[in-house]
């Protein structure tokens, strides 16, 4: 018996030492610092990271991505991916429209009233934008993102336990 007890203490010192090594590796956890993605990610909030998501799947409508980004304040943002490659992007008054369909923004509790001119995102590039359009930087001001930028996806908040949600 004891040398079981033993052996299942080993295997799970090995295991906890794996998932720390590939926690080191594919998981990054940034505070955020700004407001351009409330109400679902507060300034102040710690988000989960998971850099191993797009080497296994493409990047969906929808997704929060972290990305690398020329900003004097932080060394990457967090937004919303709303256009995909080879898609036509319009803004008029706030309202999106991707290939002439008023896109669903369930998420936008702030909104804005900016147009933006139509735009066919281009081959390995996406268009961002953040969920607070009333106070965000993104696709409307610096343009399209290109995918290699892309540091990983935002999976959920771990920081302050009461954000303890999926993204």
């Amino acid at each position: 018996m004891a040398t079981s007890s033993r052996t299942i203490v080993r295997v799970t010192a090995q295991l906890t030492a794996l998932l720390l090594i590939g926690a080191a590796f594919f998981i990054r956890m940034p505070q955020v610092a700004g407001h351009s993605m409330e109400p679902r990610i507060q300034s102040g909030e710690y988000v989960l990271i998971n850099t191993l998501a797009y080497r296994l799947h493409a990047v969906r409508r929808g997704d929060i991505v972290a990305f690398h980004h020329d900003s004097p304040t932080e060394p990457y943002l967090i937004k919303r991916v709303i256009g995909l490659p080879g898609e036509r992007i319009a803004i008029v008054r706030g309202t999106v429209s991707i290939d002439g369909v008023v896109l669903a923004e369930p998420y936008v509790r702030f909104h804005d009233s900016r147009s933006v001119p139509p735009l066919t995102i281009p081959a390995q590039t996406l268009y961002v934008l953040g969920d607070n359009r009333a106070n965000s930087d993104d696709s409307r001001d610096w343009g399209v993102l290109a995918e290699p930028e892309i540091i990983g996806k935002a999976v959920f908040g771990i920081w302050p336990l009461p954000a303890l949600s999926s993204l």
